[in-house]
């Protein structure tokens, strides 16, 4: 009796820990679909553009770049700021604006 009973709870451990590796890979895939839903949705996408951009970024394409390319601008802003000496209001306005891309 207690030798059928550890068979049954060593089974019933293996099909648990078998279970959970796609548990983690469904729950990832969500995470990156949220991220790219919301990348989108900033970027004001729709239709073949939308379509197209969330294809490259769930197959790990343009989600990767974007933030690369966003923090290569901070720090060009950045240092152009400093470079400028602004400081307070001056700096936050110099800042918005040449992130935006229109300085």
């Amino acid at each position: 009796m207690k030798r059928s009973l550890w068979i049954l709870a060593a089974g019933a451990l293996l099909v648990l820990g078998s279970a959970s590796p796609a548990v983690y890979a469904q729950n990832s895939q969500q995470a990156k679909m949220t991220s790219c839903n919301a990348d989108a949705k900033a970027k004001s996408l729709s239709g073949d553009a939308r379509k197209a951009f969330m294809k490259s970024c769930l197959s790990g394409g343009s989600a990767a770049a974007a933030p690369n390319s966003q923090q290569q601008k901070m720090k060009s802003c950045n240092a152009d700021a400093t470079s400028k000496g602004l400081k307070g209001n001056d700096r936050k306005k110099f800042m918005s604006g040449c992130l935006k891309g229109s300085s």
